[in-house]
């Protein structure tokens, strides 16, 4: 099976999460692009989503679902969202799509984080895709420099700015052993806006599509 038709299924199966009449927080990404269309057929049981980006803002609008910002909700029921790598113990990658600090606020903000993935973002050690960070433009090569100490390659990520007008940094061929030790390391970094580990907030529920079936994994921690 296509890893697109594997990125269908989970996005269709996450919607059995969604809360009636409720805002719920929407991520960014190829997957989350299906389960926006997907919620477009039941967009009249929510009250709107809180949008992680401009593109899926732009996404949100096409499909006719009301955009509520993050300041206007005193309580964000759920989230959903999906991932670029993800461990057994549920610590993440993200920032694939440059929206990691909006992603980071609206999953810290919500009760309740569902992730859906294919199994291929499922890996043993964190590292293999890109560790993206978020940083001022007057700062970056700076912070670049203090990424280095850390091992991998850094480079900035071409011709990318993100909705808040800051670069990405992205460290490749990392060998991540304690995800939220480098979390707290890299996020103290003067000039660092944030950086694509979720290690101190984690998917409550995950769900990996494969070639025969939805798992769904439970955050016991």
């Amino acid at each position: 099976m296509k890893l697109e038709n594997l990125k269908k299924i989970v996005a269709k199966n996450a919607l059995k999460y969604i809360p009636k009449k409720k805002v719920i927080g929407i991520g960014t990404g190829s997957t989350i692009s299906y389960f926006i269309k997907y919620l477009s057929r039941i967009k009249d049981s929510i009250k709107g989503a809180i949008s992680s980006s401009y593109h899926t803002t732009v996404s949100l609008r096409k499909n006719g679902i009301p955009i509520i910002k993050l300041n206007d909700v005193d309580n964000l029921s759920i989230y959903f969202d999906s991932a670029d790598e993800i461990n057994d113990n549920m610590d993440m990658i993200k920032g694939g799509g440059a929206a990691l600090m909006q992603e980071k606020i609206i999953a810290s903000a919500s009760k309740k984080f569902i992730c859906m993935i294919d199994y291929t973002k499922k890996v043993n050690i964190l590292g293999k895709f890109p560790l993206p960070i978020e940083v001022l433009p007057m700062a970056y090569k700076y912070v670049q420099k203090e990424l280095k100490k850390f091992g991998g390659i850094v480079k900035k990520r071409k011709n990318v700015i993100t909705d808040n007008n800051n670069y990405i940094l992205d460290i490749k061929n990392l060998f991540i052993k304690n995800p939220l030790y480098l979390e707290n390391q890299i996020n103290n970094i003067p000039g660092v806006i944030s950086v694509g580990i979720f290690a101190q907030r984690k998917p409550d529920i995950l769900l990996v599509s494969n070639h025969t079936h939805v798992q769904t994994i439970l955050n016991k921690n």
